[in-house]
C-alpha cells in the first residue's frame, strides 16, 4: 500500500475519529460472520460411505524420492542427516499422523460406516463418486486437494488435522476433535453443527496454444526444469490424442478443477533472469516480469507488468492473499509520522495505537468464506509510461486475464498447474453451483 493511500485512509473524517478515540462497536470476527450466515441443518447427518484421504507425510515423501535408487533405511538416515533433517523426527511425525488416521477410521467403523482409506496419489473422480462424504486427513494442503475434485455441492467435505503441532489446519475441524473424533460424529448425528458453504473459483480458458491438461504438483517437488518438462509432456500427449499441433478454443472451456483458496497467474519463476551477451565474456541479467492484460468486471483492458496476479476467495483471504497485502507495524508507524507532519493532526505515535491501526487494517483484508466475491491482488506492479496499475487490489465478480507471457502458469491452490502463455485468456469467476459443503463445529 502506498504512503499516499494510507495517509488518505487515515484522514477520512469518520475513520480518523474512530482511530483516534476508539469505538464501542466492534467488527465481528470472521468466525462470527461465518456462523451468522451459515445454515443450520434440518436434521442430524450420518454418512454411510466415507472416503478418508490421507496426506503424504515428509517421511513417506523422502522414501518415495529415493525408492528407485535402492537406498536402505540406514542410507536414508545418513542422507537426511547430511541435509540437516532428523530421521527420527520425521518418523515420529509420520507415526502421529498414522495413529490419528487409525483413530478416525476406527471411529467411523464402530458406527457401522463403510470406509475407504485413500492415499493422495490414489484420490480421483471414482473415489468421489463412491463416497457420500469425504474426510481430509492431513492439513490444509490435503483439504485443498480433496476439495478440488468435488464438484457437487451436496457432498460434504470434512477436514481433520492429523498433526496439529506442525500444521495450522485453518480449514479443518477444531484441534480437539483430532483426538476426540467420536464426539464430532455424535454432534453430526444430533445435528449440533452448521453447514459452512465455502465459495469457490471456476476457470474458463480460451484462445490459442491452449492445453487444458493440468500438471499435478502435489506429489512432486518440481524444479523449474522439471516443471517445464512436465508441461511439455502433457502438451505432447494432448497433441497425440487430438492430432493437432496446438489446441485452440474459440469459446471458453471450463477447466476440470475448482479453487477453494486462490488462483495465481505469473511466469513460472518470477525471479527468472535472461542473459543477454554484449561481449564474449560479459552478460547482463535481466528480471523477467509477468506481462498480461487484465479486465475487472468487464471493464477496459489494462496492460500490466508485475510479479504475478493472485485472485482469492473468502477462504483464501486468510492465506497467501493476506500475506501479500498485510502491513507490518514498522510501515504503519512510518506512514503515521508522515500523516502527522503533513496534516498537523494530533495523531498519537505510541505502540498501542500503532498496533491497533495495523491490526484493524490487516483484519479488513479477511472476508467470509461464503462471500460471493473475488479479491484480486497485483504483486509488485511496474508502473511507467507504458504500463499502468489502476487498482492494485480490490473486490470483483469477474476477472479476465490475457497472457502475454512466454513461460507462465496458472496455478490452482498451489497444487494444480496449467500452461498460460501468450494468446491464452482466462475468465475467473464464481458460481453458486460450485460452493463446497463443509462442517462448522464449535470448539
Amino acid at each position: 500500500m502506498s504512503c499516499r493511500s494510507v495517509v488518505n485512509f487515515l484522514c477520512l473524517r469518520s475513520r480518523a475519529v474512530t482511530l483516534l478515540y476508539g469505538s464501542s462497536v466492534r467488527r465481528p470476527s470472521l468466525l462470527q460472520t461465518a456462523q451468522n450466515i451459515s445454515s443450520q441443518p434440518d436434521a442430524g447427518f450420518k454418512p454411510t460411505k466415507v472416503a478418508v484421504v490421507t496426506k503424504t507425510t515428509r517421511y513417506e515423501f523422502e522414501q518415495q524420492r529415493y525408492r528407485y535408487s535402492g537406498l536402505s533405511e540406514e542410507d536414508l538416515k545418513q542422507l537426511l542427516a547430511m541435509k540437516g533433517s532428523s530421521y527420527s523426527g520425521l518418523l515420529e511425525r509420520h507415526n502421529i499422523h498414522t495413529r490419528n488416521v487409525d483413530h478416525i477410521v476406527n471411529s467411523l467403523q464402530r458406527e457401522g460406516i463403510e470406509v475407504r482409506v485413500v492415499r493422495r496419489g490414489e484420490y480421483d473422480e471414482e473415489v468421489v463418486r463412491w463416497a457420500d462424504t469425504i474426510i481430509s486427513a492431513g492439513g490444509d494442503g490435503t483439504m485443498l486437494l480433496v476439495a478440488s475434485k468435488v464438484f457437487s455441492k451436496d457432498k460434504p467435505v470434512v477436514g481433520v488435522n492429523t498433526d496439529p503441532e506442525r500444521s495450522e489446519g485453518h480449514l479443518c475441524l477444531p484441534v480437539r476433535y483430532t483426538h476426540a473424533f467420536p464426539e464430532a460424529l455424535e454432534k453430526l448425528c444430533r445435528g449440533e453443527f452448521k453447514w459452512l458453504w465455502r465459495q469457490r473459483i471456476r476457470l474458463h480458458l480460451e484462445g490459442t496454444g491452449i492445453n487444458p491438461t493440468p500438471v499435478d504438483l502435489h506429489e512432486q517437488q518440481l524444479s523449474l526444469e522439471q516443471h517445464n518438462q512436465a508441461h511439455r509432456i502433457t502438451t505432447m500427449e494432448s497433441q497425440r490424442r487430438t492430432g493437432t499441433l496446438n489446441d485452440s478454443f474459440s469459446k471458453p472451456n471450463l477447466l476440470p478443477v475448482r479453487s477453494l483458496n486462490e488462483i495465481f497467474i505469473g511466469e513460472s519463476l518470477s525471479s527468472r533472469v535472461k542473459c543477454k551477451s554484449f561481449k564474449p565474456h560479459l552478460t547482463l541479467s535481466l528480471h523477467r516480469a509477468s506481462y498480461y492484460e487484465i479486465s475487472v468486471d468487464d471493464g477496459p483492458w489494462e496492460k500490466q507488468k508485475s510479479s504475478g496476479l493472485s485472485i482469492c476467495t473468502g477462504t483464501g483471504s486468510k492465506a497467501w492473499s493476506y500475506n501479500i497485502n498485510k502491513l507490518v507495524e514498522q510501515a504503519v508507524e512510518d506512514v503515521l509520522k508522515i500523516g502527522k507532519s503533513q496534516t498537523g493532526l494530533n495523531i498519537p505515535l505510541n505502540q498501542e495505537f500503532i498496533q491497533r491501526v495495523t491490526d484493524e487494517y490487516n483484519e479488513s483484508l479477511v472476508f467470509s468464506p461464503e462471500d460471493r466475491r473475488l479479491f484480486f491482488s497485483v504483486r509488485e506492479p511496474i508502473v511507467n509510461r507504458v504500463f499502468s496499475n489502476g487498482r492494485q487490489r480490490g473486490f470483483a465478480k469477474k476477472v479476465c486475464v490475457r497472457s502475454r507471457c512466454w513461460d507462465a502458469c496458472m496455478v490452482v491452490d498451489g497444487g494444480t498447474s496449467f500452461e498460460f502463455n501468450d494468446g491464452a485468456i482466462a475468465t475467473i469467476s464464481m458460481s453458486t453451483e460450485d460452493q463446497l459443503r463443509t462442517v462448522l463445529l464449535e470448539n
